[in-house]
């Protein structure tokens, strides 16, 4: 028999998503598998829609609602199979979308978390934001993907259809052998949502396991769904969050050297909203940096015993790819 396989939903208020793509992940083509909607303390009819509808999809509740870090991490302690997937509410599947990731998996035990393919289910020949075919980090902590960078947006080619192993998996479609998401006790709540993955993929790395792309399975993800990009608290949780894992994961020396210089470039950032009349963006990166500091110490408890190098690490692209983008005018992964 396969591996068992746990689906997991993570829902806000979803029932459009629920009502459009549920259907089609129950159609997943998997002989050992199970769906769970866990439910971070919606206040619209979604749960009533799924105990009419879907009768065989397990619902398990929060009482509020967590964010995506917390919210998991309180539905996965109630959840038993050999893998979780971590699926986003607004990602429609394909039937064979579970089985090639899997396999993959299953080949090497040093593998601890994989994406699929994710291209954008409005327009299904191009990637997507939120992964498209693996993410990587560039030298200052900076994430990008192969297939997007920035706002840049590849068409799907088959230009990135190998096995590659990648720094991070994308959170719309996270697949985890879930010993190892117990090893490394799941994501880190107090990100609340934004780059709790690649922090969950960095602590993973770290430990010496493969973070891999699987380009044989594709998912299609709306984006923005929860969160829309034109939010200056997604802007805040983006600037605090990333600095955030650069503390825990790095080592000291490289820390202090990667953030400071981290922090200044996020001050051009801040420049650009300023001067593009966003004074709301321009707040948000300012107490995304004051919030970082005020709680380096509470940080700094996170931080384990096993940093490694940054650049030892697969999928770190040695440069900055800030340069490389506004600078050298570089547009697609293939070309940095």
């Amino acid at each position: 028999m396969n591996p068992s396989v746990a689906v997991v939903i993570l829902n806000w208020n979803g029932k459009s998503f629920l009502e459009q793509f549920l259907p089609g992940v129950l159609k997943s083509e998997y002989d050992n598998l199970q769906i769970v909607v866990g439910d971070n303390g919606s206040t619209d009819d979604s749960l009533a829609f799924i105990e009419t509808n879907f009768p065989t999809v397990t619902i398990l509740k929060n009482e509020k609602n967590l964010g995506f870090a917390g919210g998991y991490n309180k539905i996965l302690e109630r959840v038993n199979a050999d893998y979780f997937v971590l699926l986003n509410s607004d990602v429609e599947v394909t039937p064979n979308w579970i089985s090639p990731v899997i396999e993959l998996m299953e080949s090497d035990d040093k593998i601890a978390a994989a994406q699929p393919k994710i291209k954008w289910q409005l327009d299904k020949d191009q990637f997507e934001y939120a992964g498209a075919a693996g993410g990587f980090l560039d030298i200052y902590a900076f994430p990008f993907c192969r297939g997007r960078l920035f706002n840049v947006y590849e068409q799907d080619r088959g230009q990135y259809n190998e096995v590659k192993e990648i720094f991070w998996a994308s959170g719309a479609a996270f697949f985890i052998k879930s010993r190892y998401w117990k090893e490394t006790g799941g994501l880190d709540a107090d990100l609340f949502a934004h780059m709790e993955e690649i922090d969950l993929c960095w602590r993973l790395k770290n430990l010496n396991y493969k973070v891999v792309f699987c380009p044989t399975a594709e998912v299609f993800h709306v984006g923005g769904g929860t969160l829309q990009t034109e939010n200056p608290f997604k802007t805040y949780l983006n600037f605090r969050n990333n600095l955030i894992i650069m503390q825990k994961n790095l080592p000291v020396g490289d820390a202090v050297f990667r953030i400071a210089i981290r922090m200044c470039i996020d001050f051009i950032a801040w420049w650009h909203f300023l001067l593009s009349g966003k004074p709301k963006f321009t707040l948000a990166v300012t107490k995304g940096h004051w919030h970082f500091v005020k709680d380096i110490a509470r940080t700094a408890t996170k931080r384990k015993l096993f940093q490694k190098p940054y650049n030892e690490h697969t999928g770190v692209y040695k440069k900055s790819v800030v340069w490389a983008f506004f600078i050298r005018k570089i547009k697609f992964f293939s070309d940095l």
